[in-house]
């Protein structure tokens, strides 16, 4: 039985953007499944206790900017470091990728193209025919997609995938679960390729406070 992973994000994440196609490539090599989990960042941010960018201290914002330049270099994917449409309210096109996996559709190339328009093209991800274009072009029906996001289905579900990812004790995005071990950042995506090779016992804790 192939193993299962986990897939925590947003599209309004730069880190989750770079590692979107190295979990991807660590999947097919490994066999395993991805299961795609769209969450509303800022809920988990509050619960696990993350900062929105505009709480963070001047010197990590700072920072931040660094490290993308970091990662963007060796991942070899544009990012614009200041987008035009960022902040955006992301939650149509997240919205969306939940519609996509209850329509039984895999969403990893919408990803891949929302990901690539907000932090590389300068689209805005907050405008409902961005976001159409974005489906139509992955060969979906996007008005049944788009109606089916605005469901409250898709909300609960949008809730749902958040409340999960609390639970899981991420404290950003990306966030990856196998076995009920948690794996934040794409910069542990070699930690799990290396949990999916070896097959070894998930490295858990116990849920009681320190």
């Amino acid at each position: 039985m192939s193993a299962t992973v986990t897939y925590y994000y947003s599209l309004i994440s730069p880190y989750a953007w770079f590692g979107h196609a190295a979990i991807r490539q660590v999947a097919r090599e490994c066999g395993a499944t991805l299961v795609h989990r769209p969450i509303r960042i800022f809920k988990l941010f509050d619960a696990n206790g993350g900062l929105p960018l505009g709480k963070r201290a001047p010197a990590r914002q700072r920072y931040r900017l660094v490290e993308l330049q970091r990662w963007r270099a060796r991942r070899g994917l544009p990012l614009n470091l200041k987008p035009k449409f960022w902040p955006v309210d992301i939650a149509l096109a997240d919205r969306c990728l939940i519609a996509l996996v209850e329509a039984g559709h895999d969403p990893s190339d919408y990803a891949d193209a929302a990901f690539r328009a907000l932090w590389a093209n300068d689209q805005d991800l907050a405008d409902p025919d961005v976001v159409a274009g974005l489906l139509a072009a992955q060969g979906v029906d996007a008005k049944r997609v788009m109606a089916q996001a605005a469901e409250d289905a898709v909300e609960v579900t949008y809730a749902r995938n958040t409340a999960d990812a609390i639970a899981a004790d991420l404290p950003g995005l990306p966030g990856y679960v196998l076995n009920g071990e948690p794996f934040w950042g794409q910069d542990r995506i070699d930690d799990l390729r290396d949990a999916l090779i070896s097959g070894r016992a998930p490295f858990l804790v116990d849920p009681a406070p320190l």
